[in-house]
Protein backbone atom coordinates (compact mmCIF):
# COMPACT_ATOMS: atom_id res chain seq x y z
CA UNK A 1 0.00 0.00 0.00
CA UNK A 2 1.38 2.66 -1.28
CA UNK A 3 1.85 5.48 1.00
CA UNK A 4 1.46 8.17 -1.39
CA UNK A 5 -1.55 6.49 -2.66
CA UNK A 6 -3.58 6.76 0.61
CA UNK A 7 -3.84 7.74 3.99
CA UNK A 8 -3.99 4.86 6.44
CA UNK A 9 -7.12 6.06 9.10
CA UNK A 10 -6.39 3.95 11.66
CA UNK A 11 -2.38 4.07 11.68
CA UNK A 12 -0.38 2.40 14.60
CA UNK A 13 -0.98 3.07 17.51
CA UNK A 14 -0.62 0.52 20.58
CA UNK A 15 -4.40 0.72 20.96
CA UNK A 16 -4.82 -0.45 17.16
CA UNK A 17 -2.19 -2.91 17.05
CA UNK A 18 -4.08 -4.78 20.29
CA UNK A 19 -6.77 -5.35 17.80
CA UNK A 20 -4.43 -6.23 14.53
CA UNK A 21 -2.24 -8.68 16.82
CA UNK A 22 -5.99 -10.19 18.52
CA UNK A 23 -6.72 -11.32 14.43
CA UNK A 24 -6.18 -14.94 13.69
CA UNK A 25 -6.83 -17.09 10.28
CA UNK A 26 -9.83 -18.51 12.53
CA UNK A 27 -11.67 -15.39 13.07
CA UNK A 28 -10.56 -13.67 10.33
CA UNK A 29 -10.26 -15.54 7.16
CA UNK A 30 -12.30 -18.41 7.85
CA UNK A 31 -13.86 -18.36 3.91
CA UNK A 32 -10.46 -18.62 3.05
CA UNK A 33 -9.60 -21.86 4.98
CA UNK A 34 -11.01 -24.47 2.40
CA UNK A 35 -9.21 -23.33 -0.14
CA UNK A 36 -5.75 -24.09 1.48
CA UNK A 37 -4.05 -27.57 1.05
CA UNK A 38 0.03 -27.90 1.41
CA UNK A 39 2.48 -26.69 -0.95
CA UNK A 40 0.61 -23.27 -1.86
CA UNK A 41 2.66 -20.53 -2.47
CA UNK A 42 1.04 -17.24 -0.63
CA UNK A 43 1.04 -13.75 -0.23
CA UNK A 44 -0.81 -11.76 2.43
CA UNK A 45 -1.24 -8.12 1.28
CA UNK A 46 -1.54 -5.56 4.22
CA UNK A 47 -0.13 -8.26 6.95
CA UNK A 48 0.59 -6.07 9.45
CA UNK A 49 1.62 -7.52 12.85
CA UNK A 50 1.48 -11.06 10.99
CA UNK A 51 -0.43 -12.84 13.04
CA UNK A 52 -3.21 -13.86 10.20
CA UNK A 53 0.14 -14.57 8.20
CA UNK A 54 1.38 -16.84 10.73
CA UNK A 55 -1.83 -18.94 11.05
CA UNK A 56 -1.97 -19.10 7.02
CA UNK A 57 1.73 -20.20 6.72
CA UNK A 58 0.61 -22.95 8.86
CA UNK A 59 -1.84 -24.10 6.06
CA UNK A 60 0.14 -24.08 3.15
CA UNK A 61 3.59 -25.57 4.05
CA UNK A 62 6.08 -26.35 3.48
CA UNK A 63 5.58 -23.71 0.45
CA UNK A 64 6.73 -19.82 1.08
CA UNK A 65 5.07 -16.97 2.20
CA UNK A 66 5.14 -13.67 1.99
CA UNK A 67 4.13 -10.73 4.20
CA UNK A 68 3.67 -7.26 2.56
CA UNK A 69 3.31 -4.36 4.00
CA UNK A 70 3.45 -0.11 3.33
CA UNK A 71 5.31 0.00 7.63
CA UNK A 72 8.45 -0.98 7.65
CA UNK A 73 7.87 -0.40 11.45
CA UNK A 74 5.50 -3.14 11.20
CA UNK A 75 7.16 -5.31 9.19
CA UNK A 76 10.12 -5.27 11.76
CA UNK A 77 7.01 -6.35 14.27
CA UNK A 78 5.97 -9.35 12.02
CA UNK A 79 9.58 -10.20 11.67
CA UNK A 80 9.87 -10.22 15.50
CA UNK A 81 6.93 -12.80 15.59
CA UNK A 82 7.89 -14.92 13.47
CA UNK A 83 10.95 -15.39 15.14
CA UNK A 84 9.42 -17.11 18.16
CA UNK A 85 7.13 -19.13 16.05
CA UNK A 86 8.23 -22.40 14.13
CA UNK A 87 5.44 -22.43 10.75
CA UNK A 88 7.17 -22.99 7.45
CA UNK A 89 8.97 -20.29 5.43
CA UNK A 90 7.86 -16.56 6.11
CA UNK A 91 9.22 -14.00 4.71
CA UNK A 92 8.55 -10.07 5.33
CA UNK A 93 8.48 -7.20 3.28
CA UNK A 94 7.58 -3.30 2.67
CA UNK A 95 5.97 -3.37 -0.35
CA UNK A 96 3.34 -1.01 -3.05
CA UNK A 97 -0.13 -3.01 -3.43
CA UNK A 98 -0.38 -1.06 -6.79
CA UNK A 99 3.40 -2.09 -7.70
CA UNK A 100 4.12 -5.64 -6.80
CA UNK A 101 7.58 -6.72 -7.64
CA UNK A 102 6.72 -9.92 -8.35
CA UNK A 103 6.33 -11.55 -11.34
CA UNK A 104 2.54 -12.19 -12.98
CA UNK A 105 1.51 -15.84 -11.69
CA UNK A 106 3.45 -16.06 -8.95
CA UNK A 107 0.93 -16.78 -6.24
CA UNK A 108 -1.44 -19.49 -5.86
CA UNK A 109 -3.17 -17.22 -2.84
CA UNK A 110 -2.72 -13.65 -2.88
CA UNK A 111 -5.08 -12.48 0.58
CA UNK A 112 -5.73 -9.09 1.89
CA UNK A 113 -7.52 -8.94 5.28
CA UNK A 114 -8.94 -4.69 6.00
CA UNK A 115 -7.25 -3.32 3.05
CA UNK A 116 -9.06 -2.16 0.12
CA UNK A 117 -11.12 -0.12 2.43
CA UNK A 118 -7.83 2.39 2.60
CA UNK A 119 -7.24 2.79 -0.53
CA UNK A 120 -7.78 5.71 -3.49
CA UNK A 121 -8.27 2.86 -5.92
CA UNK A 122 -9.42 -0.47 -4.49
CA UNK A 123 -9.84 -1.77 -8.16
CA UNK A 124 -6.12 -0.65 -9.64
CA UNK A 125 -4.93 -3.18 -6.14
CA UNK A 126 -7.05 -5.73 -6.86
CA UNK A 127 -6.17 -5.86 -10.58
CA UNK A 128 -2.41 -6.11 -9.34
CA UNK A 129 -3.31 -9.17 -7.16
CA UNK A 130 -4.56 -10.59 -10.09
CA UNK A 131 -1.93 -10.20 -11.88
CA UNK A 132 0.73 -12.05 -10.05
CA UNK A 133 -2.16 -14.64 -8.95
CA UNK A 134 -1.75 -18.00 -10.92
CA UNK A 135 -4.61 -18.40 -13.02
CA UNK A 136 -6.13 -21.25 -11.33
CA UNK A 137 -5.40 -19.45 -7.86
CA UNK A 138 -7.22 -17.54 -5.82
CA UNK A 139 -7.83 -14.01 -4.78
CA UNK A 140 -9.21 -13.58 -1.01
CA UNK A 141 -10.27 -10.39 0.14
CA UNK A 142 -12.01 -9.51 3.58
CA UNK A 143 -13.43 -5.95 4.82
CA UNK A 144 -16.04 -4.07 7.10
CA UNK A 145 -18.82 -2.24 6.83
CA UNK A 146 -18.90 0.74 8.90
CA UNK A 147 -22.20 1.45 7.45
CA UNK A 148 -23.47 -2.32 8.68
CA UNK A 149 -22.24 -2.42 11.91
CA UNK A 150 -24.60 -2.16 14.70
CA UNK A 151 -24.95 -2.53 18.54
CA UNK A 152 -27.55 -2.30 21.57
CA UNK A 153 -28.18 -0.25 23.22
CA UNK A 154 -28.54 2.89 21.42
CA UNK A 155 -25.82 5.69 21.66
CA UNK A 156 -25.89 9.11 20.71
CA UNK A 157 -22.06 9.10 20.99
CA UNK A 158 -21.43 6.33 19.07
CA UNK A 159 -23.80 7.38 16.29
CA UNK A 160 -21.65 10.51 16.49
CA UNK A 161 -18.39 8.22 16.22
CA UNK A 162 -19.68 6.15 13.23
CA UNK A 163 -20.38 9.43 11.47
CA UNK A 164 -16.59 11.05 12.38
CA UNK A 165 -14.80 7.59 11.48
CA UNK A 166 -16.79 7.71 8.19
CA UNK A 167 -16.24 11.05 6.86
CA UNK A 168 -12.52 10.43 8.37
CA UNK A 169 -11.96 7.98 6.14
CA UNK A 170 -13.31 9.38 3.21
CA UNK A 171 -11.44 12.38 3.47
CA UNK A 172 -8.24 10.20 3.50
CA UNK A 173 -9.52 8.55 0.54
CA UNK A 174 -10.65 5.25 1.58
CA UNK A 175 -14.16 3.36 1.41
CA UNK A 176 -15.61 2.65 5.51
CA UNK A 177 -18.39 0.57 3.96
CA UNK A 178 -16.20 -1.38 1.58
CA UNK A 179 -17.72 -4.93 2.41
CA UNK A 180 -20.67 -4.41 0.29
CA UNK A 181 -18.58 -3.33 -2.46
CA UNK A 182 -16.21 -6.31 -2.82
CA UNK A 183 -18.18 -7.61 -5.44
CA UNK A 184 -18.39 -5.06 -7.87
CA UNK A 185 -14.97 -3.78 -7.41
CA UNK A 186 -13.75 -7.36 -8.77
CA UNK A 187 -15.86 -7.75 -11.32
CA UNK A 188 -14.41 -3.75 -12.29
CA UNK A 189 -10.74 -5.66 -11.92
CA UNK A 190 -11.53 -8.60 -14.63
CA UNK A 191 -12.36 -11.31 -12.60
CA UNK A 192 -15.46 -13.60 -13.91
CA UNK A 193 -15.74 -16.37 -10.87
CA UNK A 194 -16.76 -14.62 -7.89
CA UNK A 195 -17.97 -16.22 -4.79
CA UNK A 196 -19.15 -13.54 -2.20
CA UNK A 197 -19.86 -14.02 1.53
CA UNK A 198 -20.74 -12.47 4.94
CA UNK A 199 -19.05 -13.11 8.26
CA UNK A 200 -18.91 -10.82 11.61
CA UNK A 201 -17.32 -10.18 15.04
CA UNK A 202 -19.24 -9.81 17.74
CA UNK A 203 -18.11 -8.32 21.35
CA UNK A 204 -21.01 -9.61 23.79
CA UNK A 205 -19.50 -10.58 26.48
CA UNK A 206 -17.89 -8.94 29.73
CA UNK A 207 -14.12 -9.82 28.35
CA UNK A 208 -15.04 -9.33 25.13
CA UNK A 209 -17.24 -5.50 25.08
CA UNK A 210 -14.70 -4.21 27.69
CA UNK A 211 -11.85 -5.12 25.43
CA UNK A 212 -13.53 -3.46 22.46
CA UNK A 213 -15.18 -0.34 24.51
CA UNK A 214 -11.52 0.63 25.89
CA UNK A 215 -9.51 0.26 22.56
CA UNK A 216 -12.13 2.89 20.99
CA UNK A 217 -11.68 5.06 23.34
CA UNK A 218 -7.83 5.34 23.37
CA UNK A 219 -8.27 5.21 19.43
CA UNK A 220 -10.52 8.13 19.60
CA UNK A 221 -7.87 10.46 21.33
CA UNK A 222 -4.62 9.01 20.86
CA UNK A 223 -4.16 7.08 17.52
CA UNK A 224 -3.88 8.36 13.82
CA UNK A 225 -7.69 8.53 13.24
CA UNK A 226 -7.90 11.14 16.40
CA UNK A 227 -4.88 13.26 14.55
CA UNK A 228 -6.62 13.28 11.47
CA UNK A 229 -10.09 14.21 12.17
CA UNK A 230 -9.02 16.97 13.67
CA UNK A 231 -6.73 17.94 10.39
CA UNK A 232 -9.57 17.55 8.56
CA UNK A 233 -11.92 19.98 10.43
CA UNK A 234 -14.28 17.37 11.15
CA UNK A 235 -13.75 17.54 15.02
CA UNK A 236 -12.08 18.80 17.85
CA UNK A 237 -10.19 18.01 20.78
CA UNK A 238 -13.19 18.37 23.17
CA UNK A 239 -15.14 16.54 21.21
CA UNK A 240 -13.07 13.43 20.83
CA UNK A 241 -12.74 13.44 24.52
CA UNK A 242 -16.31 13.12 24.51
CA UNK A 243 -16.90 10.53 22.24
CA UNK A 244 -14.38 8.40 24.06
CA UNK A 245 -16.50 8.65 27.54
CA UNK A 246 -19.16 7.73 25.15
CA UNK A 247 -17.26 4.41 24.68
CA UNK A 248 -16.84 3.99 28.35
CA UNK A 249 -20.36 4.74 29.45
CA UNK A 250 -21.88 2.43 26.34
CA UNK A 251 -19.53 -0.58 27.66
CA UNK A 252 -20.98 -0.09 30.95
CA UNK A 253 -24.23 -1.56 30.18
CA UNK A 254 -24.42 -5.04 31.11
CA UNK A 255 -26.34 -5.75 28.10
CA UNK A 256 -24.00 -3.91 25.66
CA UNK A 257 -23.69 -5.68 22.28
CA UNK A 258 -21.50 -4.42 19.04
CA UNK A 259 -21.73 -6.61 16.16
CA UNK A 260 -19.18 -5.48 12.83
CA UNK A 261 -20.03 -7.63 9.32
CA UNK A 262 -17.11 -8.22 6.61
CA UNK A 263 -17.83 -8.78 2.94
CA UNK A 264 -15.89 -11.08 1.31
CA UNK A 265 -14.97 -12.35 -2.05
CA UNK A 266 -12.83 -15.34 -2.94
CA UNK A 267 -11.76 -14.20 -6.84
CA UNK A 268 -10.70 -16.62 -9.91
CA UNK A 269 -10.11 -15.60 -13.24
Amino acid sequence: MSTSEHRYTHGHHESVLRSHKWRTAENSAAYLLPCLVSGQSLLDVGCGPGTITLDLAARVAPASVIGLDASADIIEQARATVADADRGRIDFEVGDVYALRFDDDSFDVVHAHQVLQHLTDPVAALREMRRVCTSDGVVAVRDGDYEAMTWFPASDGIDRWLALYRATARADGGEPDAGRRLVSWARAAGFSDITASVSGWCYGNPEDRAWWTESWAQRVTQSAFAEHAVEHGLATTAELQELAAAWLEWGAHDDAWFAIFHGEVLCRR
